[in-house]
């Protein structure tokens, strides 16, 4: 008796130990919990993607951190070890700075999960694809850190800094991610070489990807990609240029490398003695640590902006949060030059077609050191036509808006050339004056905008926005008090040439989506 006893609490023993086994094989192996999916980036460093993911039967549910508080809602699906899976984007608010020219687009992974093991690729949404693979992480790991103070509301003084708008030339549009020291030099000789500088445009910026982790004191450092920043600043000086750099109020950037949260002064501090001369401040990686209100953005971008305005060296601040909270009504209180006004442009014409006429509603607020921005110009990237292109840059003019491009300088066509060097066209958006655009006249699909100039002149777009060539008649009686006659003196400043006033109105042929620019003087 007492035998079969012994054995069966044997038995039990050993069948608890054999359950617990399982189910902590079944946990190892099943895909429940936290990951962290690490992408190859082109410097040889990882980008951490924080993951929970839950499933129940074939369904995939969960959270991507890091893109707002709270993580971003995913689900998809896990059938016979094949694992895909895609954000929900949050619904863009019609109408909101950040949905004009811009699209919701979900975030998609595919992969395969097996014995444990999570591998994963990542589709961009412009194209490519990048695998890693995932390891399982704790939830400490993959919560964004908790927000930090931000100051109480003060405005930071001008910094006397871009009293026209600024141009230059940014990586982003043109290499993304992989962006090079050597290349930023190449783009300082080309910018040199083309002409461009003698045409206005002095800064090369270099947008995300260039940092790494930090020092054991805190100090920012660059990955292998860009070994010696201060050299390189002192490269793209020596050509009479200057050059600018990307930071983000978050822990991490848009493009997942080292932010500035928390370390605000200490970066200011590093970049002025990098002799960098322009920052662009991405809110990206703050969404995931501060709720999207108007007192967060404004401390956020004051937070900075304070220590840039004590650091040994001037830099231009360029705020860039997408136009959230109305930013043209606060942007040059907490210290910046220009604030991007609404999300990220395309190289299409819908994309700069809306962005582009959204800003004439509110060009009044643009004024000496203090401009709108409706993000870098796509011109010579190839996503439109040459009339396109010249619309783009036409309608960036008149709005006194930043001329950075976004090509590769090396490799312009004569074409894409004519169109940045295009003087005429660039003495429009560097007027002193800085008067705002206003609406003219809306027939069908062509738009006509103008704009006073400090010389006494306007400045005339009649814009093609149709799909066809459209006849234009700009009757001079419809001109503003002064310039209603036709003893006015015209000029097209996209042929280079006077354009004879001795009719009762200008007449033309405007090509699909295309521009005729004029500049009118007033009679005598």
């Amino acid at each position: 008796m007492m035998l079969t006893k012994t054995l069966t609490n044997k038995t039990c023993l050993l069948s608890g130990l054999l359950l617990s086994t399982a189910l902590i094989a079944q946990a190892q192996t099943g895909l429940n919990g936290y990951w962290d999916l690490r992408l190859p980036n082109t410097d040889g460093s990882f980008r951490h993607t924080y993951l929970e993911l839950n499933a129940s039967g074939e369904t995939v549910s969960g959270k991507l951190f890091g893109r707002n508080v709270g993580g971003q809602a995913i689900e998809g699906t896990l059938k016979a070890g094949k694992i895909r899976f895609a954000t929900v984007p949050p619904p863009l608010k019609p109408g909101s700075p950040a949905s004009i020219g811009s699209t919701v687009t979900p975030i998609v992974y595919d992969g395969t999960f097996a014995d444990g093991k999570l591998t994963l690729e990542f589709h961009r949404y412009n194209g490519g694809s990048v695998t890693g693979e995932a390891i399982r992480t704790t939830r400490e790991a993959a919560v964004p850190p908790a927000p930090l103070p931000l100051p109480a509301p003060k405005d930071i003084p001008d910094n006397g800094l871009v009293r026209t708008p600024p141009m230059g030339w940014n990586s982003w549009n043109k290499f993304a991610g992989k962006i090079t020291a050597d290349d930023v030099k190449s783009m300082a000789d080309a910018m040199v070489a083309t002409g461009m500088n003698k045409a206005g445009y002095q800064y090369i910026n270099i947008d995300d990807t260039w940092e790494a982790d930090r020092a054991a004191d805190g100090t920012i450092q660059t990955n292998n990609k860009f070994p010696d920043m201060k050299g390189l600043a002192d490269y793209v000086h020596s050509k009479g240029l200057k050059i600018g750099i990307y930071s983000s109020p978050g822990g991490k950037t848009c493009a997942g490398y080292e932010g500035s949260f928390g370390h605000e002064a200490q970066d200011a501090k590093t970049f002025a003695a990098w002799g960098i001369d322009y920052l662009k401040y991405d809110l990206c990686g703050a969404r995931a640590i501060y709720e999207s209100t108007l007192e967060n953005e404004r401390g956020l971008y004051q937070k900075m902006g304070e220590a840039l305005s004590q650091s040994s060296h001037p830099i231009v601040y360029s705020l860039c949060q997408y136009g959230d909270a109305d930013v043209w009504k606060w942007g040059s209180k907490v210290g910046g030059n220009l604030w991007r006004t609404t999300g990220d442009i395309r190289d299409t014409w819908e994309s700069m077609d809306k962005i582009g006429f959204s800003q004439i509603a509110i060009s009044s607020y643009t004024r000496a050191g203090h401009w709108n921005d409706p993000d870098m110009l796509e011109i010579g990237n190839g996503g439109m036509t040459p009339d396109e292109y010249r619309t783009h840059m036409s309608l960036w003019s008149m709005l006194a808006a930043p001329l950075i491009a976004g090509n590769d300088l090396r490799s312009m066509s004569p074409e894409t050339s004519s169109i940045l060097l295009n003087k005429e066209v660039i003495a429009i958006d560097q007027d002193k004056a800085a008067k705002p655009v206003q609406a003219l006249s809306t027939k069908g699909k062509v738009e006509t905008i103008w704009r006073p100039m400090e010389d006494g002149s306007i400045i005339v777009g009649i814009y093609n926005r149709g799909d066809a060539a459209t006849p234009a008649n700009l009757p001079w009686s419809s001109l503003p008090a002064g310039y209603a006659t036709k003893h006015v003196s015209v000029r097209d400043l996209w042929k280079h040439e006077a354009v004879p006033a001795n009719g009762p109105a200008y007449t033309a042929s405007i090509p699909p989506h295309g521009v005729a620019l004029l500049r009118i003087g007033a009679a005598k």
